[in-house]
């Protein structure tokens, strides 16, 4: 039945995916990030859905009469740089071709959709369809893992789909958390009281969830989002009563064995798994140091440990999204990718300075703010899970730059003259579907 619930959908909105490429690149995300086939039993689980609504996608863009562009900002001139960066490193990795070449591909797939959404994606109903498919993606699996935590007494670790970025248990926990500010937005969009109880009730189950991972570092990333939701949060006592009945709730509701395994964060010189990490990241320092490119992909593998490893038997996964992206496409692989973060996040404060005094705009400071939160999770979390190329974080930063844009639209400038025919540009004027008004101040 899954089957067929998941084949009608996809193919069912081929006709609107031809007819707006928007609608396409959306259900590419929707599939990239939850990866629905997966949760069936029978033909769909294989089936390259991905692919196909990739292809049906481009060539409605070749196509399509509607405009679009790709916008030259700091966020995605890097993007294109990291792209062709990695692909160079590709060409000179000391791993095998064949395994290199099929990571870089799936990489390279997911950059180049998140590119082709920020080029397709332009007005604010698709953006806010975007904002959902977010929410939905990671918010299904929140609320059964965050039911499941409860019923089992978090006895049972929850784990993601099989074959995603997400099927790991600690993978599964970052983008939970990454979701929370997500689900927390529609929150403040919500009119409905019933809509605003759901998604508060969708985050909270979501953060158990989270914790019911038994991941070290999603409590780490859990608890800087929460800080950093409460201070970005429009209702600070409203914010700060669901978060503070959400810590004795998780606490109370984790098993010994949970407890045990959280308090080893203090104690890392003792456990194996936590030196096994700084063993990792030693790897990847050495490797840069000494392949200006990198590794290329695939590096962190036992062949290389034996190499470059201060413990050459002790092989371990990056753990890390900047020791992962250090050691596979070197310091100018690094530099690029945390500029990206770093740019994404002036692009958020940018549009909060900016709509500050328009309230028609206070839903794309909301979400910027937002954005913001879940940043802070992927880069506290992210520093010791291996999850540089998730989809999550890079559709996060698009929305971020396609956010930019739509304010920028309807914030245009009015423009006069004087009576010697100059041109005057006057306050910021609020753009609308019927014209242009002055912004009130």
């Amino acid at each position: 039945m899954r089957d067929v619930v998941i084949f009608a959908i996809v193919f069912g909105l081929v006709p609107w995916m031809i007819k707006r490429p928007a609608i396409g690149a959306l259900v590419f995300m929707w599939i990239s990030l939850m990866n629905p086939h997966r949760l069936a039993y029978g033909p769909a689980y294989d089936f390259p859905f991905a692919m196909v609504v990739a292809v049906i996608t481009i060539g409605a863009i070749l196509f399509s009469r509607e405009p679009r562009s790709y916008p030259a900002t700091p966020v995605t001139v890097l993007l294109v740089i990291f792209m062709v960066w990695v692909t160079i490193t590709t060409l000179f990795a000391i791993s095998p071709p064949w395994v290199v070449n099929y990571e870089w591909s799936r990489v390279i797939k997911t950059l180049l959709m998140v590119a082709v959404t920020i080029m397709v994606v332009q007005t604010e109903a698709d953006l806010k369809k975007m904002a959902w498919i977010l929410v939905i993606s990671l918010g299904i699996f929140g609320l059964k893992g965050g039911i499941f935590t409860l019923a089992t007494g978090g006895s049972y670790r929850v784990l993601g789909p099989a074959g995603s970025y997400i099927a790991e248990n600690n993978s599964l926990a970052l983008a939970m958390v990454m979701a929370v500010p997500m689900i927390w937005y529609l929150r403040l969009q919500a009119t409905q009281r019933w809509m605003r109880y759901g998604l508060t009730a969708m985050a909270g189950l979501t953060m158990i969830a989270a914790a019911g991972s038994y991941s070290r570092g999603a409590l780490l990333a859990g608890a800087a989002m929460m800080g950093f939701l409460w201070l970005k949060s429009r209702n600070k006592v409203s914010t700060g009563l669901v978060l503070l009945m959400l810590i004795p709730l998780v606490w109370l509701a984790m098993p010994e064995q949970w407890h045990d395994r959280m308090s080893t964060i203090n104690d890392y010189q003792t456990d194996g798994s936590a030196m096994g990490r700084i063993n990792a990241w030693y790897f990847a320092m050495e490797v840069a140091k000494t392949h200006l490119m990198g590794g290329g992909f695939m590096v962190f593998n036992p062949a290389m440990f034996r190499i470059y490893a201060p413990n050459p038997t002790d092989f371990h996964a990056a753990h890390s999204i900047f020791f992962q992206v250090l050691g596979e496409h070197g310091y100018i692989g690094l530099v690029i990718f945390v500029s990206i973060i770093g740019t994404a996040w002036l692009t958020a404060n940018k549009i909060i300075r900016t709509t500050r005094k328009h309230a028609e705009l206070k839903w794309a400071s909301d979400f910027a703010a937002m954005a913001q939160v879940s940043l802070i999770g992927y880069v506290v979390g992210g520093a010791f899970l291996s999850l540089a190329y998730y989809d999550y974080f890079w559709y996060v930063v698009a929305a971020l730059v396609i956010t930019q844009r739509i304010v920028a639209r309807k914030l245009k400038p009015a423009v006069a003259f004087d009576m010697t025919g100059r041109e005057l540009v006057r306050e910021p004027a609020l753009a609308t579907d019927s014209g242009t008004v002055h912004a009130r101040s």
